[in-house]
């Protein structure tokens, strides 16, 4: 015997732009003074993580190294990425940005021309901008993209 059951349908609100802005930034501080600037300035707390390694086409070994703040809130992290190791680059399209700040951010909007004039602000940092992922092509994007 078949009961008529009524199937209710249940619309859910995806979020399509939900990738983390990135900032890329310019300065010739080294990364733990670019971080202690930071955390100044932003009020946050980035602190040293292991850092990104990896082996490139020819062999030769190259180390990144990398902040991040995971204790603003569950939802919420800031990641300072270094984009030099030596004469080497993460991403070789942005030859010309010294650092990568990403903010993921699940739940809350953050105010992203508000974070940029701040770290423009910030005395060591000699300029910062919006850095769009989706128009790079790059294979060490992975690392930055987690």
């Amino acid at each position: 015997m078949r009961t008529n059951v009524k199937i209710k349908r249940v619309q859910l609100n995806i979020n399509q732009s939900d990738e983390s802005p990135v900032i890329g930034i310019v300065s010739t501080e080294p990364d733990y003074k670019l971080s202690l600037a930071l955390n100044n300035k932003l009020k946050i707390s980035l602190k040293n993580v292991s850092p990104i390694s990896f082996s490139d086409s020819v062999g030769n070994d190259l180390t990144f190294s990398r902040f991040s703040d995971l204790s603003a809130a569950p939802d919420q992290t800031y990641n300072l990425t270094s984009n030099r190791s030596g004469k080497n680059f993460l991403i070789k399209k942005l030859k010309n940005i010294d650092y990568i700040f990403q903010i993921n951010n699940s739940e809350t909007e953050t105010d992203l021309d508000k974070i940029i004039s701040m770290l423009r602000d910030t005395e060591c940092v000699t300029a910062a901008f919006n850095i769009d992922l989706k128009s790079l092509k790059d294979k060490n994007l992975q690392y930055i993209i987690q």
